[in-house]
């Protein structure tokens, strides 16, 4: 209840943040719903809405726990960035059920770890969490649900790598870094732990380029190559009950 009562009182302060999230999320269920239905592949079947709705469900779940495990990679990117494996089951449920499944999935498992940790940024880092998420499911599964072969979904992977890792940039640049600058005693320390990683450090910039980008491309590379690995295998698992 005090978590609650925390996540409410920080909705009604920063109520700015919440409606912008709330609307980059419509935004996105409106793209990702458009995409299916040019690519007619809208399941009408009242059972499937069901079993639909429990896989969703499911895969929320298991992203949440996922989230909870995460660690660095210092060689790239200082100790505040850590990569997590939450996205496998995203774009795992994406695949099997279609983009808007996944924009949904990659919500729930923000909700869902707010529900469990709280916000310690005024609901932005969830925000970042949750576009360069999304900037990775949407190309990903719409490639791979035109065409559902191997070679669509390998090429989908390597679109969403591409496409979050420009995002994920653009996200922190004008977003996630300011934030935390302002937060934590200006942008300067932000940079200047980026320059403990990586010298060449010297302006956002400079920071996004050589820091984050690096950082998207190793966790969402890692991420497809585990899907890349996994899905065959679990996919008329997932099909049962068609």
């Amino acid at each position: 209840m005090i978590l609650l009562g925390g996540l409410k009182d920080a909705a009604v302060k920063n109520w700015g943040m919440v409606v912008i999230t709330l609307a980059v999320v419509a935004l996105l269920l409106a793209l990702a719903f458009v995409a299916e239905r040019v690519l007619k592949k809208d399941e009408a079947g009242g059972s499937f809405k069901v079993r639909k709705l429990a896989m969703v469900a499911m895969f929320s779940a298991i992203s949440a726990v996922l989230m909870l495990f995460e660690f660095p990679i210092p060689f790239i990117a200082p100790g505040f960035y850590k990569i997590d494996l939450s996205e496998v089951p995203v774009i795992i449920g994406a695949f099997a059920l279609g983009p808007v499944a996944g924009i949904v999935i990659e919500f729930v498992k923000i909700l869902l770890n707010l529900f469990i940790n709280g916000t310690s940024s005024a609901f932005v880092g969830e925000f970042g969490n949750f576009v360069v998420g999304a900037a990775f499911v949407i190309p990903a599964s719409i490639l791979y649900f035109a065409k559902k072969t191997k070679k669509r979904a390998i090429m989908g992977l390597v679109a969403g790598v591409i496409t979050t890792t420009v995002i994920g940039c653009l996200v922190n640049a004008f977003v996630l870094l300011p934030f935390y600058g302002a937060a934590f005693g200006g942008i300067d320390k932000i940079i200047a732990a980026g320059t403990a990683v990586n010298p060449a450090v010297n302006s956002v910039f400079v920071f996004c380029l050589i820091i984050v980008a690096p950082f998207n491309i190793i966790k969402f590379s890692i991420v497809s190559v585990i899907t890349v690995l996994i899905y065959h295998k679990i996919s008329y698992l997932l099909k049962m009950g068609k």
